[in-house]
């Protein structure tokens, strides 16, 4: 695992860092449920919510990933987590992501979940299926339809689920 990798908490002065993240991670339309012209207002104000832990990732100073944990579903199925992840498109392929999906697992389960779900994988990312995958998760649904991608027309999601 690389060593100048920092993972802690957000604070609100990584707001802007995030937003720039956020906003060409969702501009393409192909990975996340998120209008690509989303605003930043509503963006910040999902990915900071009270509910919500946002993460900040950190390399030589500068902000290449965060990600959130939450409940999958309130009160009697809050103890599955769920959670979003997102790389700077400057760093990707080198290995963030697993280190980020690492951490988060190992947060999440301190956090007190006992497992961990993803509701809507597009079933065309591929790279994010490849990691989940090398991390254990099981797919446990498809869902037909579920995305409406930019290029494909209505696309099928997967449902992963990981014991912690």
């Amino acid at each position: 695992m690389e060593q100048n990798l920092i993972t802690r908490p957000s604070q609100s002065k990584d707001e802007d860092g995030i937003w720039e993240i956020i906003k060409e991670v969702i501009s393409s339309g192909d990975t996340y449920v998120f209008s690509p012209n989303s605003s930043k207002e509503k963006m910040l104000t999902y990915w900071f919510a009270d509910h919500i832990h946002t993460y900040t990732v950190i390399r030589s100073d500068q902000i290449v990933g965060t990600f959130i944990i939450k409940d999958n579903h309130p009160d009697l199925g809050s103890h599955i987590a769920n959670a979003s992840y997102m790389i700077s498109p400057k760093h990707q392929g080198m290995g963030l992501g697993r280190q980020m999906a690492e951490n988060s697992l190992i947060i999440a389960k301190e956090l007190g979940y006992r497992a961990m779900q993803f509701n809507i994988v597009v079933k065309s990312n591929e790279r994010a299926l490849k990691l989940w995958d090398k991390m254990g998760f099981k797919v446990v649904g498809e869902v037909p339809e579920a995305f409406k991608h930019p290029k494909q027309g209505y696309a099928n999601a997967l449902i992963l689920w990981k014991k912690l």
